[in-house]
């Protein structure tokens, strides 16, 4: 699934053969819920105060997201648990990354010049096969600011959709976990199971439902 939008932007802020995407993802290490990533083109001038996401407080999040959606283009792609339990999570971050960036260059109608990506995507530092030119940056959703404003896009949105996801099943603490393996969600795990948003082929989920079947 893609998401993106379409600012009253001048089309001269983006120029058409020499843009540069930033590329981050969120979602990866959870034991439930989809993976996310965003694809941004800042806009000129870039709003103030990017960061890495995990460094800035939920309210400044909020803030930035709100501009970077207003001012400049991006995308988003999600890739939902039955995909990344067939894919593996590598496959399903590399496919949400894909799907951010190319909706992006269908808003834009042409290629980046290069595609900026967080960190080194695996310990073999494999990346995309991308028709675009990509290139990892270890820690650039620090230091690179269109790689800043992806991670904030693809923080909220995730965070967003785990809320939702949160008040249908309220056991797990969704909203505050973000589905990842805290002490509460894993005791909810134990005491009520594995809902359809959890993530079979992670090992505290599949363990789980291994143990669940034996005792039936």
């Amino acid at each position: 699934m893609v998401t993106h939008n379409s600012p009253s932007v001048p089309r001269a802020w983006y120029p058409e053969a020499d843009y540069v995407v930033g590329v981050d993802e969120a979602g990866r290490g959870p034991l439930a819920g989809p993976v996310v990533a965003a694809a941004v083109v800042l806009c000129k001038p870039r709003p103030a105060g990017l960061d890495d996401s995990k460094k800035l407080t939920r309210d400044r999040r909020a803030s930035l997201e709100a501009s970077i959606k207003r001012r400049c283009r991006w995308a988003v792609g999600v890739v939902d648990v039955d995909q990344i339990d067939q894919l593996n999570i590598f496959g399903a971050t590399m496919l949400a990354m894909t799907l951010a960036v190319r909706g992006l260059c269908e808003q834009l109608g042409t290629a980046p010049r290069e595609v900026l990506i967080d960190g080194n995507l695996t310990p073999a530092g494999r990346r995309p096969e991308w028709c675009w030119q990509a290139r990892p940056i270890v820690g650039g959703d620090a230091i690179e600011p269109c790689i800043s404003a992806a991670s904030i896009i693809a923080k909220e949105h995730r965070d967003r959709l785990m809320r939702d996801l949160a008040s249908a099943h309220p056991h797990y603490g969704w909203e505050r976990n973000a589905g990842y393996g805290t002490p509460e969600h894993l005791a909810a795990l134990r005491r009520h199971g594995p809902t359809p948003h959890h993530r079979r082929s992670f090992a505290p989920v599949s363990q789980l439902s291994l143990e669940l079947e034996t005792l039936s």
